[in-house]
């Protein structure tokens, strides 16, 4: 660790997540992605690990997929939910993580517990349309370490806005994971370049 005109640097993995000034982001574990994942059972016996192992000790935070009203989206986000889903009418699009869907919900294996945090938001980066870079500047957050799905869409791209915004990006590479393999592994050669990119044994 160093100092320079009063700011804290940290060097090490054990200092950048300290559970005193970190969070656990749980990003996107819904049934309706993970039932998707090329690694479903190694991802979630990781993750519960992991979760058991730093709950407790910092905040943990749960992310919801919440498409805005149906008459509020974006044109290009009813254009891409086509793409993904193949569809030539918008009126073909399937609802997706519905309130109350089997799909919408966390497996058991790795659900929220009393004193987590539960986000709902709106697109692929956890500080648009929320509020939880303000939790995060109340609690004294510097590091957020980022586990859940898709690597290469909400985590990368939360990853980055957290870079950008001066906190310190942690990626757990082995909870973590994606539809796409090849994709998966591209996005953590990309964020070892500028994010800090871990093995959850190297957290405790």
């Amino acid at each position: 660790m160093k100092k320079t005109g009063g700011i804290l640097i940290y060097e090490t993995l054990g200092e950048i997540t300290d559970p005193a000034h970190s969070c656990l982001v749980v990003w996107d574990v819904q049934n309706g992605l993970v039932d998707r994942i090329f690694n479903k059972e190694e991802f979630l016996n990781n993750l519960a690990t992991l979760i058991n192992a730093l709950r407790g000790k910092m905040p943990v935070v749960y992310t919801f997929i919440t498409p805005p009203p149906t008459g509020f989206r974006y044109s290009w986000h009813i254009y891409s939910m086509m793409r993904r889903f193949n569809v030539k009418e918008p009126g073909q699009l399937p609802a997706f993580m519905a309130p109350g869907s089997k799909e919408r919900e966390t497996p058991e294996a790795v659900k929220p517990r009393g004193g987590d945090i539960l986000l709902e938001k709106p697109t692929a980066s956890i500080f648009i349309g929320t509020n939880f870079e303000n939790m995060m500047r109340a609690r004294g957050i510097t590091t957020l370490i980022f586990t859940g799905i898709a690597t290469e869409i909400g985590i990368e791209s939360s990853a980055r806005d957290a870079s950008n915004r001066g906190f310190y990006p942690v990626i757990i590479s082995d909870c973590v994971s994606s539809m796409d393999r090849e994709a998966h592994e591209r996005s953590l050669r990309n964020m070892g370049r500028l994010a800090v990119v871990a093995r959850s044994g190297e957290l405790f």
